[in-house]
């Protein structure tokens, strides 16, 4: 997984390549963005010959925390060619308010 921070939003990119959309499940609850999903196995086929196997089927599952300046309300997921891009707003920055002392 890739993330890059800009000066308005977040940028998740991860590769899932041979896992189809149905598959994929993304959510953000209580300050958590979740990505889980499935590759499924490819069916056996039966041969004679010799078979190396190293693409991993199974669940995943990753976590991360959003920062306080997410707005978790906003996020937006893509997918494409392999790779699920999730974009994660800022919330606009609040300028901190310079009060005046006064004496009693």
């Amino acid at each position: 997984m890739d993330l890059q921070e800009e000066s308005d939003r977040f940028i998740l990119r991860a590769d899932v390549p041979g896992v189809e959309l149905k598959d994929i499940e993304v959510s953000a609850e209580d300050g958590t963005l979740t990505i889980c999903g499935e590759r499924l196995a490819r069916e056996h086929v039966g041969s004679d010959g010799f078979e190396h196997i190293e693409r991993v089927a199974g669940k995943f599952l990753r976590r991360f925390t959003l920062p306080d300046s997410a707005r978790a309300e906003a996020i937006k997921a893509r997918y494409a060619d392999g790779v699920l891009e999730i974009e994660i707003p800022k919330q606009p920055r609040v300028e901190t308010k310079r009060i005046a002392v006064t004496v009693n």
